[in-house]
């Protein structure tokens, strides 16, 4: 069986830019980091939204702003969401290089997942638009065409082989590890840059606030006291080939369920299969598991259905943890950001520390009583394997299973 291996990293997040500062932030046991309060997108109701550091928010103040200038691409690639992309692609640019040079820029591909995709850039662009009857000079129509992502980044890296962009809600860029395993397994190219972003705009929060599913506070998973996500933003990329690395991806689960077109399905069944297909798929019993990154959304009827998931398949002793207090829910970017923090809880953790689990400490009696990991817990022994879950609206499930190399 083909070993398919992540062998580089890019990550933002709002924990931070590149590896080293997002572990950094992800393991601190001191307080909760990453998110912040603002209403730049919700005027007059502050939320508590995961912003990239260096990504000023529409109408807050571009002093000490980092996010990358686009102005080399054409104007259908500009924006905030490719320009999160640039941010992660840097970081791993020198290894996609030597991989072009090995293989050919014709065997590597791009796969990536997004919901937003450029979606910010028409928001800002129509009050332009109403008031002159023609759009802004710097907007173009095809800046929130999904593909945009794939496009883009297949133009900033030079890779010419199959470049396409996945969107099923917040499974999208979990799923494009999982379709960029398939092509690495079948022989059709020999690497992958895979990974995901979205990026904050009102579209996605007047959505979930329209669903009553979004917190003023920090988001509290798998507490009594749950009542709603932080969104969020960000970018992870990954280069993908049969070459060893650092970490594998040794299984992957993928079901659809379509119980319900928001609502997960009450018992998990979906969710239970999804871990199911990974763990067989990886060749491991479920005792192998030493960490698993929940999805995790702190909306009540997510985190009961992961719950009993979770319990019918791993058990309950396993640490556990929802990153999101950190991070937000970054939605089509979360399983990439999500499998980033799992690739930083494998490599380069001597201690073995786990990303924590924030929240009130008030359990849900109705739930499973799960292992969330306290802030500054560390692994009982050597950490083999981490087991990532995305569920998305439509019961679009995908769960990611990362093997230590």
């Amino acid at each position: 069986m083909t070993t398919v291996f992540l062998n580089a990293l890019g990550i933002t997040c709002a924990l931070g830019e590149g590896r080293a500062e997002v572990a950094r932030m992800l393991f601190d046991a001191t307080s909760p980091a990453g998110l912040r309060n603002s209403d730049a997108l919700t005027l007059g109701r502050p939320l508590m939204l995961g912003v990239a550091p260096g990504f000023p928010l529409p109408g807050e103040d571009e002093n000490g702003a980092t996010r990358p200038p686009l102005d080399d691409h054409p104007l259908p690639l500009r924006g905030r969401n490719n320009a999160l992309l640039r941010s992660a692609y840097r970081q791993i640019a020198g290894q996609v290089q030597q991989a072009m040079a090995q293989y050919g820029a014709d065997r590597v591909a791009v796969i990536l997942g997004t919901s937003t995709s450029g979606i910010g850039e028409s928001e800002q662009a129509l009050p332009h638009k109403l008031a002159h009857d023609q759009w802004p000079p710097q907007f173009h129509y095809a800046q929130q065409e999904i593909g945009a992502p794939s496009r883009f980044i297949a133009a900033e890296s030079g890779a010419c082989g199959p470049a396409w962009t996945i969107s099923t809600a917040c499974s999208s860029s979990a799923k494009a590890l999982a379709s960029g395993a398939r092509l690495l397994r079948a022989g059709i190219v020999d690497a992958v840059i895979a990974g995901g972003a979205d990026s904050l705009c009102r579209f996605t929060i007047d959505g979930f606030s329209a669903l009553e599913s979004v917190s003023a506070g920090r988001c509290n998973p798998f507490s009594r006291h749950r009542n709603g996500i932080n969104i969020g933003e960000g970018a992870a990329l990954f280069l993908m080939t049969r070459e060893p690395g650092p970490v594998r991806l040794a299984g992957w689960g993928e079901t659809a369920d379509a119980h319900h077109i928001s609502a997960p399905e009450p018992q998990g069944r979906g969710a239970i299969a999804a871990i199911e297909q990974a763990i067989a798929r990886a060749g491991i019993g479920a005792a192998d598991i030493g960490y698993v990154n929940l999805h995790g959304t702190a909306t009540p009827q997510n985190d009961a259905m992961e719950s009993r998931a979770v319990a019918a398949t791993v058990g309950t002793s396993v640490p556990v943890s929802s990153t999101k207090p950190l991070t937000g829910h970054t939605l089509g970017a979360a399983g990439a950001i999500e499998a980033g923090l799992a690739w930083l809880t494998l490599v380069d953790n001597p201690l073995r520390r786990l990303p924590p689990h924030w929240w009130d400490g008030q359990f849900d009696p109705e739930l499973p009583a799960l292992t969330l990991v306290n802030p500054g817990d560390v692994a009982a022994g050597p950490l083999r394997y981490v087991l990532s879950h995305s569920f998305a609206f439509g019961g679009s499930n995908a769960v990611l299973l990362f093997g230590a190399a």
